[in-house]
């Protein structure tokens, strides 16, 4: 039987890295995707202009799940422009790619990324 989803997707999803809230974030944001309902609230501490701190939590699919903690770690000790760059397809790249009935997740994360972004300007 062929696999859904790759290594990578199920390695995010069944050990989700950066899962929770952040009480004193910088900024919080909270993005739905209209087409399937998945929800992303992706939260972030900035110090010094880079992302000290970043949390998710996603309402949805395995590759939502995935995507919010990849992005997450993405995250990490850059700044808000080097992060403008992250594309949908960088993120299903990184994975190790999506089915196409799925690729809504990475819109979803890159979405959620932008809205943050502009949260933190």
């Amino acid at each position: 039987m062929a696999r859904m989803y790759s290594e990578k997707v199920l390695d995010h999803f069944h050990h989700p890295r950066n899962v929770g809230e952040i009480a004193a974030a910088t900024a919080t944001i909270e993005m739905t995707n209209p087409v399937c309902g998945d929800l992303m609230r992706l939260s972030a501490v900035v110090c010094d202009g880079v992302i000290a701190d970043v949390k998710f939590k996603v309402q949805g699919c395995i590759p939502a799940v995935a995507c919010g903690s990849w992005l997450t770690e993405a995250m990490m000790g850059k700044s808000p422009a080097e992060l403008a760059a992250i594309t949908p397809e960088q993120i299903e790249a990184a994975l190790g790619g999506l089915p196409p009935a799925s690729r809504h997740a990475a819109r979803l994360a890159a979405d959620a990324l932008q809205r943050l972004i502009e949260a933190l300007q």
